[in-house]
């Protein structure tokens, strides 16, 4: 019986080893993304960038096909080192896809600020998030289809005002996508720490795409509220 139970307690050891390894190396990979990410952001606003020029409905398709291509190559590829250059890649994808906004905020004349701000929130959100994750005993995997719900929501009503072109509604677009995407790290750092993702690549995609959610949303709030234009 002894010998049993020390068997248990080694192989909960491992598995504990292991799920932490996989949240240092998710970590790590979601800090290196940040330099594609800062790296295409300034590349675009070199280039005005923009895939929405021509026409809105034609730019999200067409996000929407590169996203989703994106997606399944790393999907593919997660287990072996193309799947960390994939993923870079797509990051620095988003970063173009970020400079149409970092330059509209670059208008301001306290638009550093605003950026630098956003930078701020975003990651002390993340910091918040992770620390309850880890800490609280509470299971947040039943928020499952209730973030999914609420993102498909933010979907619809984003791709809506497109055409509607309704202040109000973007406000309360941006408010309630900072709200689900934080709470999108609560359950994506969770699922890590419980087994659910073993994979740091795939981990990393998602908890990327929660904060660029959150600081793009972020820096427009502030835009609306703080910008200057003195």
């Amino acid at each position: 019986m002894n010998q049993t139970l020390g068997q248990a307690y080694e192989v909960s050891n491992t598995s504990l080893a292991i799920r932490h390894r996989v949240l240092r190396n998710t970590y790590w990979l979601l800090s290196l993304s940040m330099i594609p990410t800062i790296f295409g952001a300034w590349v675009g606003v070199q280039i005005k960038f923009s895939l929405f020029a021509s026409s809105p409905l034609f730019g999200i398709l067409a996000l929407m096909a590169i996203a989703f291509g994106f997606f399944y190559t790393i999907e593919k590829t997660k287990n072996s080192g193309w799947g960390v250059a994939v993923l870079l890649s797509f990051t620095f994808f988003m970063g173009l896809m970020l400079s149409r906004m970092i330059s509209y905020t670059l208008g301001f004349s306290n638009g550093a600020s605003l950026i630098m701000l956003a930078f701020g929130g975003t990651a002390g959100i993340l910091a918040t998030m992770a620390t309850v994750a880890t800490v609280s005993k509470r299971d947040f995997s039943g928020m499952s289809k209730w973030l999914f719900a609420g993102l498909l929501v933010i979907v619809v009503a984003s791709i809506a005002n497109i055409f509607l072109q309704m202040p109000a509604l973007y406000l309360a677009i941006s408010v309630i996508a900072i709200g689900i995407f934080s709470a999108y790290i609560l359950y994506d750092v969770q699922q890590i720490l419980n087994g659910g993702e073993t994979n740091y690549i795939s981990a990393t995609l998602r908890i990327y795409l929660d904060v660029y959610n959150i600081f793009v949303n972020l820096l427009s709030l502030l835009g609306i509220f703080g910008g200057s234009r003195d």
